[in-house]
């Protein structure tokens, strides 16, 4: 498939395509006139960049990932090391803990959020609202 039907599939811009190419990340087969050709296992591997991509991996990091990840028969990749598993395992660990900030920071946001919600008792009324209901309307 060509480059643009290769985004259209993925929900990848070609312009992300090209860098996932400059990054070692994707290849493409050139035609003779030099157009990009991918074949259908492009479409899943540019859905894996994405989301390594998304759980914060850097391009390096996706590229010495990559190789070691399952094969299409769905058998694991001869190559993965124990110390890719470790810098794996390190990472998985930096995104718990992001969850778990992200899941206090929410709570934080919902207990506001009620709070804000909430009809304000007579006694929190502003000094300025106060004197307005003793001055009537303006």
């Amino acid at each position: 498939m060509r480059i643009g039907e290769l985004a259209r599939r993925s929900g990848v811009s070609e312009r992300s395509l090209r860098y996932y190419e400059t990054q070692g990340l994707l290849r493409a087969e050139r035609t003779p006139g030099g157009q990009r050709h991918y074949g259908e296992w492009a479409v899943d591997r540019v859905i894996r960049i994405q989301a390594l991509y998304a759980a914060g991996l850097n391009s390096k990091k996706i590229a010495q990932l990559l190789p070691c990840m399952r094969d299409a028969d769905g058998g694991p990749s001869e190559i993965a090391t124990p110390r890719l598993v470790t810098e794996l395992t390190a990472e998985r660990e930096r995104i718990d803990r992001m969850i778990t900030d992200l899941i206090r920071s929410r709570d934080v946001l919902d207990e506001a959020i009620t709070t804000a919600s909430a009809d304000p008792p007579a006694s929190a009324m502003s000094r300025a609202d106060t004197t307005r209901l003793h001055r009537g309307p303006a």
